[in-house]
């Protein structure tokens, strides 16, 4: 009786030995795919704030050459109010 337990124990650690090479390897492959996961979220950030820049200076340059539509010279002038109120508070904040 104990040689086949022996001999059952014996033929699992080949097995559990391959399991756990295989776990480290997929352990590894997550690592990098989460790193390159936030690498893209990254780069996805910066994209984004470039695509919003362009955008914005789209925008003046329509100002700039009176090309704007109803709807764009409203847009337009929230945002020249929005930034002007940024930078009241700005000032605001060195006064104190």
């Amino acid at each position: 009786m104990p040689d086949s337990i022996e001999h059952y124990i014996k033929s699992i650690q080949p097995k559990l030995r391959l399991l756990l090479k295989k776990y480290a390897l997929l352990e590894k492959e997550n690592m990098q795919i989460k790193n390159e996961n936030e690498n893209f979220k990254s780069r996805e950030k910066e994209l984004i704030s470039k695509i919003e820049t362009l955008e914005q200076q789209v925008d003046i340059l329509k100002a700039s050459t009176g090309k704007l539509d109803g709807n764009e010279k409203i847009k337009f002038e929230k945002d020249i109010n929005r930034f002007i109120r940024n930078l009241d508070k700005c000032i605001a904040m060195l006064n104190k």
